[in-house]
């Protein structure tokens, strides 16, 4: 995470709760978007780069279940509280099955709500830091992401934003399917045609960079994803 102040969505659709929720938030060092609904939550969460969410159930349009399942297939790791009036043991089973981090009952305490999201957020500071400096050999290359460095005996090319993120996506996956979709909707935000067209673009710029070694290789699974394969 940057310097920057964490940034929130916080969809809710009571205007009071909503208001003063995000007041109180801002006052201790947070940056909150408000959503009044489920819809405009969704396209604040395409358009924008958030580290938490905070959910509210019962929403009109799209309801705070339907846009977690939503925002988990954009970002399978953003950590996820449902803020909700439904105290059931089936709804809160329900919140936690769809990957919440926490499932909090209204009416509930501001302050505790704050110490609990920066629990959350200082974890994942703590994991982000420790996953930057993850460095990866492939063949007769060396990749080191937190530089965007590709380097051989013949040289070191600095990547592209995007060349850097798909290709750390690739490694993480090494040998294994990275799911097409997967990595559309981490890298561009939606898996739609031309951001797939675009994907298939920086997929033949690898290939190029990694051309060198016989023994590396991405691999089309067609229809499914890729494959960096090391033999």
């Amino acid at each position: 995470m940057s310097t920057s102040k964490p940034k929130v969505l916080l969809c809710e659709d009571d205007p009071n709760l909503g208001t003063v929720l995000k007041n109180f938030l801002e006052l201790n060092d947070l940056d909150v978007v408000l959503e009044r609904d489920g819809h405009l939550g969704l396209a604040a969460f395409q358009r924008e780069k958030f580290d938490i969410c905070l959910l509210d159930v019962m929403m009109p349009k799209m309801d705070g279940f339907a846009l977690a399942e939503d925002i988990r297939d954009i970002n399978p790791d953003i950590p996820l509280f449902f803020l909700s009036a439904k105290s059931m043991k089936e709804d809160q089973i329900k919140g936690y099955k769809l990957g919440a981090d926490d499932y909090i009952t209204k009416p509930f305490d501001s302050e505790l709500l704050l110490f609990k999201i920066k629990a959350i957020l200082k974890r994942n500071e703590e994991q982000s830091r420790e996953q930057e400096n993850i460095e990866y050999d492939l063949g007769k290359y060396h990749f080191i992401p937190k530089l965007r460095e590709l380097s051989s005996e013949a040289g070191k090319i600095t990547l592209s934003p995007k060349e850097n993120e798909l290709l750390k996506m690739l490694s993480e996956y090494k040998n294994d399917l990275l799911p097409r979709e997967l990595a559309l909707k981490k890298i561009w935000g939606n898996d739609n045609y031309f951001n797939g067209r675009s994907m298939d673009v920086y997929i033949a710029k690898l290939r190029k960079y990694l051309k060198d070694d016989e023994n590396v290789e991405i691999v089309n699974i067609h229809g499914n994803g890729f494959r960096l394969l090391e033999k």
